[in-house]
């Protein structure tokens, strides 16, 4: 396998460290609405299951823009096939997650429909041109709406939940780490993204702006988060503090060379993961 091929397998193209987004951003409105007693259970498993099918979905198209790049270079055909396979399972992926989400539309609210449209559209048009929003530097503001404030407040509606302020604000955090992990994503690939061409917002404002982007996201998130608990909208907020670790893993890498920056991303995922499921138990 040439190197191209090893670059577009399925695992990397699936990229399992993100499924920490839509499991957290899930679960935050699932444990709100039965802290709240309005939790359907049923809704809940298919908020899961519709949820990890459009992150799997998101994931799997992310490489198409590529192709183009890839048909101009000598012998990457065993690539753009792996890419146009993998292109077709991220639609399937979105082909599955739509009964599950018809259903939740007829039970709950018509306002999952334009929540799961906005969603959908989102998706596809992240890399997918004419939109490509990834490639004019508005990814990390757009997965904060996208991934973030729609996922946790949608799957509460899902749920069982209405529409209110407290929900909103109580996504604002995960919604920031979202944002975060997909900078850190834009932060490995500076200098290959900057080589082809690709203008990330990390691309446009240079690396040592993004890196400034990401401590204040990150320091973001702590004040949004103690000001969660100040209102009364975060119950017990002291298991966070087995987060801090978490937070400064990443951190380490940072300053490092592109060939020694690649956990970045993973790091961050992790700390995505985290910091959700103990942000649920903080909830209660």
């Amino acid at each position: 396998m040439n190197t191209s091929a090893k670059k577009y397998t399925f695992l990397h193209a699936l990229r399992p460290f993100s499924f920490g987004v839509a499991l957290t951003t899930c679960l935050i409105g699932i444990t709100a609405a039965w802290q709240d007693g309005v939790l359907v259970p049923l809704n809940a498993v298919l908020v899961l299951i519709g949820g990890l099918l459009l992150q799997s979905g998101v994931n799997l198209i992310n490489d198409y823009a590529d192709i183009g790049q890839l048909r101009a270079q000598q012998g990457c055909e065993e690539a753009i096939a792996a890419v146009l396979r993998h292109f077709r399972v991220g639609l399937l992926c979105f082909l599955l997650a739509t009964p599950i989400g018809l259903y939740l539309v007829v039970d709950r609210s018509l306002a999952l429909l334009l929540l799961f449209l906005l969603g959908l559209a989102g998706a596809l048009g992240y890399t997918l041109n004419p939109i490509n929003y990834k490639a004019r530097g508005l990814a990390v503001a757009l997965v904060f709406w996208l991934m973030g404030v729609f996922m946790v407040v949608g799957s509460y509606i899902a749920v069982g939940g209405e529409l209110n302020r407290a929900i909103l604000a109580q996504s604002v955090p995960i919604s920031l780490l979202v944002s975060l992990l997909l900078l850190s994503n834009e932060l490995r690939d500076y200098e290959s993204d900057r080589a082809q061409g690709l203008r990330t917002l990390t691309v446009r404002a240079g690396y040592a702006r993004a890196r400034q982007l990401y401590w204040l996201l990150l320091a973001s998130t702590l004040m949004a988060t103690a000001a969660l608990w100040l209102v009364g909208l975060l119950a017990t907020p002291w298991p966070l503090l087995i987060t801090l670790p978490f937070m400064y893993r990443p951190l380490r890498y940072l300053d490092n060379p592109p060939e020694q920056r690649r956990p970045l991303t993973p790091a961050t995922g992790q700390l995505v993961m985290v910091f959700g499921l103990l942000f649920c138990v903080a909830l209660n």
